[in-house]
């Protein structure tokens, strides 16, 4: 930066050193302020080359000779502590830089085959294939989109009455509410869905009131 310079800011890398001569290294490592003695027992030696103390302590150094810095680090071992199942753990999240994949949300579809007994989406040709006859095979109504979908997650039909299918909605509730199913919350998520999907068949002027 220039002298003059009216912010009076002096960025540049000389300066830097200037202020802070901490961090000037030589070519082989060796810190070329460093004032310490060697901490190895009985060696006299300047301790220009720092070593980690533990794994647990990698900011806390020890100081060596180059000498003794190069016999320390070879018997240097960063999982000496470390159990075999700690081991295995460990390169399990390194697999992935320790951010584990969550697996992908199902969509309605998917879920409905699963409880059909079909996990895969793909296995939709297997001995399961005509339990599930897809959307809007019952009977060629129209109806809007999210009706049609809530149709599908309440497992009703779209020439159904409100009342049956509120039959249909309290028999899902009594299987996936908390309250009804012995405190099992694993399935809340498709519990608001059915929630959702009540919703809109409650309120929907395409299906008949009285059965």
């Amino acid at each position: 930066m220039k002298k003059d310079d009216p912010f009076g800011f002096d960025m540049s890398v000389s300066s830097s050193k200037k202020k802070n001569p901490r961090g000037r290294r030589g070519m082989s490592g060796a810190s070329e302020t460093s004032k310490r003695i060697c901490d190895y027992e009985g060696c006299n030696k300047p301790g220009l080359y720092r070593a980690p103390k533990s794994p647990d302590t990698l900011d806390d150094y020890y100081w060596f000779c180059q000498e003794h810095v190069r016999e320390y680090n070879l018997k240097w071992n960063f999982f000496d502590s470390t159990s075999e199942a700690e081991l295995a753990a460990q390169m399990d999240q390194d697999r992935v830089w320790e951010r584990p994949t969550k697996p992908f949300k199902r969509t309605v579809e998917e879920r409905a085959w699963a409880r059909l007994g079909v996990d895969d989406p793909h296995q939709v040709l297997g001995a399961n294939a005509t339990q599930n006859p897809g959307r809007g095979a019952a009977s060629g109504r129209k109806l809007p989109p999210t009706e049609r979908r809530a149709i599908e997650i309440l497992e009703a039909k779209d020439n159904w009455s409100k009342p049956e299918i509120r039959k249909a909605y309290k028999a899902l509730i009594k299987v996936l509410h908390p309250d009804m199913n012995g405190g099992d919350r694993s399935q809340e998520e498709q519990l608001s869905e059915v929630v959702w999907a009540w919703d809109q068949i409650k309120i929907s002027r395409n299906f008949r009131e009285k059965d």
